[in-house]
């Protein structure tokens, strides 16, 4: 089921590698948004700010670790695309190794700081406390989440889309059950949530190495590649900690948006927690092809022919405009009857509706400048730049900054959700010019090496 994504036509073959992760990031919505819905209708509105109000801290502490192993693959991507499938064992058991440490240390750190995250992001008292249990069971599970993304990311490395869409769903499914046990037979709340997503996330992991193991066969590492090597260790932390730090940057810059946010008061986070479910499921699209950008880069990097990667990226940035118009008409057409699922019949939810209304409207605008974030640092770390990409985190987190402290200072709930499309708008433009530089650099190192 692998995919060489060296021939044939780009679009065609971009999104036929794509549709299987957008599927999978889909669901992986999906089951997130029915943790929200479950946690909002059988243990309160209160209960589902809570769990909204630790989305930040999740996206920092996972998108850290998950962008570190992430990155680590991105060896292995180019090393398929070069025909190295040696090298394609080697950096999977490298990767493997330091993802272990990344675990190890993430966790430790995580645990420790919960409590004062929360604090310094103005969180509601009548929530800390659920909100402390939820997002302090889910970091205990971090181990869960760093191995099933790395090994589904080591299939996508050489194109294999689908399997991990198959186990997605089996988590998704098995997710929903534990919710259903946990939250109303065993009634453990927020907590009995965190405890599903970790225990589902375990068992596709699982499934994953097994099947690696079992049926892909230049992706299972022997004996002998079962150490640390110097080199690869080198390129992959020199890929993989930029995307990390990338990945920290920006979710320092939501903390700061959600630290505005929650100045509102709870009701304001539920609305804003509930709206924004629905503005991730629909930009779920722009993930996906970003994911499938960076393979294909990465191969077609690994093969040399930089005409080919430009042409991928043009295709896919024409697509995804069209995309983010038939999102933005979907969110605001959707937004009301949505808002409905996420709330048992007592909580009035005419109070909700003009605090979600305003998000996604803002939001929603600023879509296509989202889906451009993706397109093209997803081609630059596919290409082994990291540093480049990293710094439209930066820029980012500085466009999040000013915004959000314009809106504490001004009590500006319009302004606090506008923090995210300005920040969109900032990075897209920052990333394009990288793209252009970075394309010219790739020509003129392929063409100096040819000439050696």
């Amino acid at each position: 089921m692998e995919l060489d994504m060296t021939k044939g036509r780009p679009l065609p073959i971009i999104l036929k590698f794509m549709l299987p992760i957008f599927l999978g990031n889909i669901f992986q919505q999906f089951y997130n948004m029915v943790d929200t819905i479950i946690v909002g209708r059988y243990v309160g509105a209160n209960a589902l700010a809570a769990v909204g109000s630790t989305g930040t801290i999740m996206f920092l502490v996972l998108g850290f670790s998950q962008g570190l192993t992430t990155g680590f693959t991105v060896l292995t991507s180019q090393s398929y695309g070069a025909g190295d499938l040696k090298r394609v064992k080697r950096s999977v058991a490298n990767g493997v190794i330091l993802a272990a440490i990344v675990v190890v240390i993430t966790t430790l750190l995580s645990v420790s700081l919960i409590n004062s995250l929360l604090r310094l992001m103005n969180t509601p008292e009548d929530i800390f406390a659920d909100a402390s249990a939820y997002i302090t069971t889910i970091c205990y599970g971090i181990v869960a989440s760093v191995y099933y993304n790395l090994f589904s990311a080591y299939m996508r490395a050489v194109g294999n889309s689908r399997t991990p869409l198959y186990f997605l769903i089996f988590s998704a499914f098995l997710n929903i059950l534990l919710d259903l046990v946990f939250i109303i037979l065993f009634k453990l709340g927020v907590t009995g949530a965190a405890l599903a997503t970790n225990i589902s996330q375990g068992f596709s992991a699982i499934l994953c190495l097994i099947y690696i193991y079992k049926k892909i066969p230049l992706l299972a590492p022997e004996k002998k590649d079962w150490h640390l090597e110097s080199h690869d260790t080198r390129h992959q932390m020199g890929v993989g900690l930029p995307m990390a730090l990338q990945f920290g940057i920006t979710a320092a810059g939501t903390m700061i948006m959600q630290a505005a946010i929650n100045m509102f008061g709870s009701t304001a986070v539920a609305a804003f927690t509930a709206a924004s479910k629905l503005g991730g499921l629909l930009t779920q699209e722009m993930n996906a092809m970003g994911q499938a950008m960076s393979t294909y880069s990465g191969q077609n990097f690994g093969n040399g022919d930089v005409e080919r990667i430009k042409q991928g990226v043009k295709s896919t940035l024409i697509a995804n405009i069209i995309y983010s118009i038939i999102a933005a008409i979907a969110a605001n057409l959707l937004l009301t009857s949505t808002l409905g699922l996420f709330f048992s019949g007592s909580t009035p939810i005419n109070e909700l509706i003009p605090w979600a209304k305003t998000y996604i409207i803002v939001s929603s605008l600023f879509y296509a400048p989202l889906s451009f974030i993706f397109i093209f640092r997803n081609a630059m770390q596919g290409c082994g730049y990291g540093f480049l990409p990293m710094m439209g985190g930066v820029v980012e987190l500085v466009a999040r900054m000013i915004a959000a402290f314009i809106a504490m200072n001004i009590s500006s709930y319009a302004l606090a959700v506008a923090c995210d499309p300005i920040a969109w708008l900032a990075a897209a433009i920052y990333t394009g010019i990288c793209y252009i530089f970075v394309i010219k650099d790739v020509q003129k190192r392929l063409k100096n090496y040819s000439h050696a």
